[in-house]
């Protein structure tokens, strides 16, 4: 017996060890992608030798166990760190970009429809034409984003092409908060991004493995799109059935958006726990009824788990095998040999070896949002249930895991920069299992039992349809409450998530019930948002919105916006991904003064949905009318008058011309001073030399030599802009361009950026920097550049931001 003990003990010891090394291998390749410099591969190594020596030499159990996580977090930081290197090897050479290139591939995943009659696609490189000496010793890009303009039809004419494309180097918004596009081009491996000149079908690319899955996957999409065409709700029958969710409309998106639903159009942990539920029962069943002796137990365990892993992976290869769907691949399959084939104790190890696996097999994985909110729900359901003598009904299992999940991701959700909608936890109370139960089960069917009898496709239309329509009909009667928004502090999130989660586990039922109560009086009456947060000095941030311009001016408790930034509806908006993450990390729930200077889309995209978001004290626009036009119902917007307001200490100065009733030189001109400080901003719009001179003329006498000047460029850099006697008269010293990178308007100009270097001011585009933050001191403004504080694959040496020049 005692020999026996020993050797459980030891095997639950070992089995303690590999839980904590696969614990630590996950937290070092994570820890990476927080730090913004490489740490040296010797370094991590050494660490790694020492440990391993500990582990073979040391007796005792606590050393060899801090060992064993030593060694498991040097494993995970090493193994990210070599493929961090692999990727950001594959370099655009600046003198490529801009310059038409040829390159031969294929098409790699289905092309979805983009702004001004474009299909956008991925393009997987197998040689680069005429690249010549420039790339002699580089490693060039292995995956491209492009965009196809004036495209002809929806699909392209053949997978494997040769094209003439004009490409740039990764880049996209850098601030603070909200959604960065040079993070999603990282973690997908696309390292330049472009558009096609010319295009022409080459059927002398070698087409492998790869090559060959991607064509079917997008022929099975047009079988799709044709085949449930009739059907009211194709694009959802092509995005639940094949993944393809390119053909999902802007309204669709935003009933999605504003009920916490989009992660039922994902193919991802849902669908595929679903099939891999339902395969294993099917599988139970068909087994069962084989005699004991043909198969024993564990033969019939191996059978359950190869049926359930063999349906799984089919369903994600017709899914597309994105990337969600391999990270929910994974998960079902080392769960599932956990469970029906290992038969592991606890739930909390399949969950660890799960996560260990994923980030194993993809170790960019911790840089998807899905992969913290699908470990974090799957935790919570573990938490939640794991571990009970007696298992609820369904209809209390049901509601207690959608509580925990919204409680649970709620925090996940206010730490990426997103709300979590009130309405999510009403809505998908009824969605998942609708779309779970009936809307799933009837795409299978439909899309088995059309693809064997091709006439069946309108027999199952109507039904489709009518499953779907339900779907939408009930996000549509949701969406409809007056919900109040769920924005709060971190720390008040974090306290309801708390309280939820142990009220769903608790077994006393006062216990639950008192803090089932104490959550919903904290989630309706702790609202620490009703008020901006105090700022004790001037500070003003010119956020990155690419080709536009929005500027947040702030003082005290007062909040000024001048511009909202482009929209274009259902590809970018400033608003939702630039301006209203950072107002919440910021804690300004309240906007006293919203200056839209005209209604150029550059300047004022997205006010609908920012009137509807934030408190609007007053807006002024040089063009009031268009601007009320795009407002939500009942906001006044009142003309750009030459009077004088205030944000905390700061005195604001207002003028319009006399002469510009429209476009660019309607610009509401606004001067922003500190008299105490001896500072003062500059925000002309975008008014033209004429106006310049006519705003210099009514101004004049008011410039004083010992103020410290920052000026944000007329117009953004443009040659019409910034004449000599505007940049000579106001003498800035500093001076900021709110422009995109590498755009097709050129801006700055050359000739604009030699202008202000001759009188002085030192130059900064938001395209190089990202977004500035100006603080201001006595007799001068601060400058901190965003790009300085971002990962490596965006701050390195050799990056695009650290290359970026200024002409």
């Amino acid at each position: 017996m005692s020999g026996n003990s020993c050797r459980r003990g030891q095997a639950g010891t070992e089995r303690y060890s590999a839980v904590l090394g696969v614990i630590a291998f996950s937290c070092g390749a994570i820890i990476l992608y927080w730090q913004s410099e490489l740490p040296p591969l010797a370094f991590v190594l050494a660490i790694f030798i020492t440990a391993f020596c500990i582990v073979v030499r040391s007796g005792s159990r606590f050393v060899r166990h801090v060992a064993f996580a030593l060694i498991g977090g040097c494993a995970g930081i090493g193994w990210a760190l070599w493929h961090a290197e692999v990727r950001l090897e594959e370099r655009l050479p600046a003198d490529m970009e801009g310059v038409p290139v040829s390159v031969s591939g294929y098409v790699c995943d289905v092309p979805s429809p983009g702004s001004f009659q474009s299909l956008k696609f991925s393009f997987c490189v197998t040689q680069w034409h005429q690249a010549g000496d420039i790339a002699s010793n580089r490693v060039l890009p292995k995956t491209l984003r492009l965009a196809w303009y004036n495209a002809d039809d929806r699909w392209m004419p053949d997978h494997r092409l040769h094209l003439t494309v004009v490409l740039k180097r990764p880049h996209g918004s850098l601030n603070p908060e909200g959604f960065r596009y040079e993070n999603w081009l990282y973690r997908n491996g696309y390292r330049a991004t472009g558009s096609v000149r010319a295009l022409q079908v080459d059927m002398e690319v070698p087409c492998g493995l790869r090559c060959q899955y991607a064509n079917l996957h997008g022929q099975m999409a047009r079988w799709v799109q044709a085949e449930f065409a009739e059907a009211r709700n194709a694009s959802m029958v092509a995005s639940l059935l094949v993944g393809y969710r390119g053909e999902l409309e802007p309204e669709q998106w935003a009933l999605l958006q504003s009920t916490g639903t989009i992660h039922l159009v994902a193919i991802s942990g849902l669908h595929l726990g679903l099939v891999a539920l339902g395969a294993t029962l099917v599988a139970g069943g068909v087994v069962r009824r084989v005699p004991v002796s043909w198969l024993d137990e564990t033969a019939r365990r191996h059978w359950v788990f190869a049926i359930m892993a063999i349906s799984c992976l089919c369903y994600a290869l017709l899914a597309g095998f994105t990337v969600p769907t391999q990270r929910a691949l994974i998960m079902a399959l080392v769960v599932g040999w956990s469970l029906l084939v290992a038969r592991t104790g606890g739930a909390w190890r399949p969950l660890v070896y799960a996560l260990g696996t994923v980030i194993f097999l993809d170790p960019f994985a911790p840089l998807d949002q899905g992969f913290w909110l699908s470990f974090t729900a799957v935790a919570v359901l573990v938490w939640v249930f794991a571990g009970r003598l007696r298992q609820p009904g369904w209809f209390r299992t049901l509601l207690m895991a959608q509580c925990g999940v919204f409680a649970g991701l709620w925090p996940v959700l206010l730490l990426m920069g997103q709300s979590q909608p009130l309405a999510g936890a009403l809505a998908n109370l009824v969605a998942i299992p609708w779309v779970s139960f009936v809307v799933m089960p009837l795409l299978m069917a439909a899309g088995v039992l059309t693809a064997i009898f091709p006439a069946l496709g309108l027999l199952f239309v109507p039904v489709l349809d009518l499953a779907l329509d339900v779907f939408w009909g009930w996000l549509g009667f949701v969406s409809a409450f007056p919900f109040p928004a769920t924005f709060r502090g971190a720390l008040a999130v974090t306290l309801f998530a708390v309280m939820v989660l142990v009220a769903l586990w608790v077994p006393s039922a006062s216990l639950r019930l008192a803090a089932g109560l104490l959550a919903g009086v904290w989630l309706f009456r702790a609202d620490p948002s009703t008020g901006n947060v105090f700022v004790s000095e001037p500070e003003v941030r010119v956020w990155d919105v690419g080709q536009g311009l929005s500027v947040l001016v702030r003082h005290q408790r007062d909040v000024l916006l001048y511009d909202t930034g482009p929209e274009l509806p259902g590809v970018f908006s400033a608003v939702e991904s630039v301006i209203e993450p950072n107002l919440r990390a910021l804690g300004v729930s309240r906007i006293n003064q919203l200056v839209v200077s005209h209604a150029d889309t550059d300047h004022a995209g997205g006010l609908t949905r920012l009137s509807d978001t934030f408190e609007i004290d007053s807006v002024v626009s040089g063009e009031p009318g268009e601007a009320r036009q795009r407002m939500a119902s009942g906001v006044a917007v009142a003309p750009c008058r030459q009077v004088q307001t205030n944000v905390g200490e700061l005195k604001v100065d207002f003028w319009q011309s006399s002469v510009g009733s429209e476009g660019n030189d309607a610009s509401c001109v606004l001067r922003v001073r500190s008299v105490r400080l001896g500072v003062e901003w500059v925000l002309p719009g975008d008014i033209s030399r004429e106006t310049e001179l006519e705003y210099l003329a009514h101004s004049a006498g008011t410039w004083q030599d010992s103020v410290y000047r920052v000026m944000i460029a007329p117009h953004h850099g443009s040659k019409t802009s910034s004449s000599r006697a505007w940049v000579a008269y106001i003498r800035p010293d500093v001076v900021v361009f709110s422009a995109g990178y590498r755009h097709r308007f050129g801006h700055p100009h050359p000739s604009v950026t030699r202008r202000y270097r001759e009188f002085g001011a030192v130059p900064f585009s938001t395209a190089c920097s990202g977004a500035l933050t100006m603080s201001a001191d006595k007799g001068r403004v601060n400058v901190l550049e965003t790009w300085h504080d971002t990962p490596f694959w965006i701050g390195a040496e050799g990056q695009t931001r650290e290359a970026c020049k200024l002409p």
